[in-house]
């Protein structure tokens, strides 16, 4: 039986690919950051669900520790831990932006390397990213998440290069909008209201915002390219997720800067 490590199990994402896996006969390691919550994971076989903070490096170690000592083997690493800080950039603390970058990506990064002497060891192992088509894209208010985001694309593909020395592998998931928990518990929305001169921009997006989640994809449909992620046995390194992802990523791909951010200030009546 191969084995799955999931960051960010509890809800969402995190959560339908822990069931997915299970379902398909793998052992799950299911981790975050309040276990002692958790009610359905726990009941399932062949599923560890254990305690993991990205922002927490003792935590992250021992649940890799724990995870190896209870199936003898990590096969595949989900980094899908995060979320969304979306906002005027001047609204915005410095703990705040410090938080966003240390949840998106160092926390990433800490998880990745706590497993990569495992896999190194094996010769063997695949890290599958979540990112965003806000990893190829932009959204207005959005320069903290994007910023995460657009990293953890540079992150991956870089690393690949890596990882492939020994055999292991680099996936990227580029999702569009999901009908998860997303917008509500993993958003941090940030605006000061005295900044007068950002308001039109803010309140165009808020009421935009709406028709973004009309296409939005199911967790579990995410959770399926996750799956053909870590089974397809290719070296392929991105995988779309949702029609809308894949009509957005083709739309950037086909307009020079230009044309598309007009089109997004169109679109805003910005």
């Amino acid at each position: 039986m191969k084995t799955i490590l999931v960051t960010g199990a509890s809800s969402g994402i995190g959560r339908e690919t822990a069931k997915l896996f299970q379902s398909r006969g793998w052992n799950v390691i299911a981790t975050m950051r309040n276990p002692g919550k958790e009610e359905e994971l726990n009941t399932l076989d062949n599923v560890l669900v254990t305690q993991l903070d990205v922002l927490d490096l003792a935590s992250i170690d021992q649940a890799v520790k724990t995870g190896i000592s209870q199936f003898g083997n990590i096969d595949v690493l989900l980094n899908n831990a995060g979320y969304g800080a979306y906002g005027t950039l001047e609204s915005f603390g410095r703990e705040q932006i410090v938080r966003q970058f240390d949840t998106n990506v160092i926390g990433l990064l800490d998880v990745t390397k706590a497993i990569l002497p495992h896999f190194r060891k094996n010769k063997n192992g695949i890290i599958i990213n979540i990112s965003s088509i806000g990893g190829k894209m932009t959204f207005p208010l959005g320069a903290l998440y994007h910023g995460t985001k657009f990293a953890v694309e540079g992150i991956s593909e870089s690393l690949s290069y890596e990882v492939g020395q020994f055999g292991g592998k680099v996936k990227i998931i580029e999702p569009g909008a999901i009908a998860t928990e997303f917008a509500g518990r993993s958003l941090d929305f940030s605006n000061d209201e005295s900044l007068v001169e950002y308001q039109s921009i803010v309140t165009k997006f808020m009421a935009a915002v709406g028709t973004m989640f009309e296409g939005a994809s199911t967790a579990s449909v995410v959770a399926e390219v996750i799956y053909q992620a870590a089974t397809d046995g290719t070296t392929q390194l991105r995988y779309i997720a949702g029609e809308d992802a894949r009509s957005i990523i083709a739309q950037r791909q086909q307009a020079d800067d230009a044309t598309f951010i007009a089109g997004m200030n169109a679109q805003l009546k910005l």
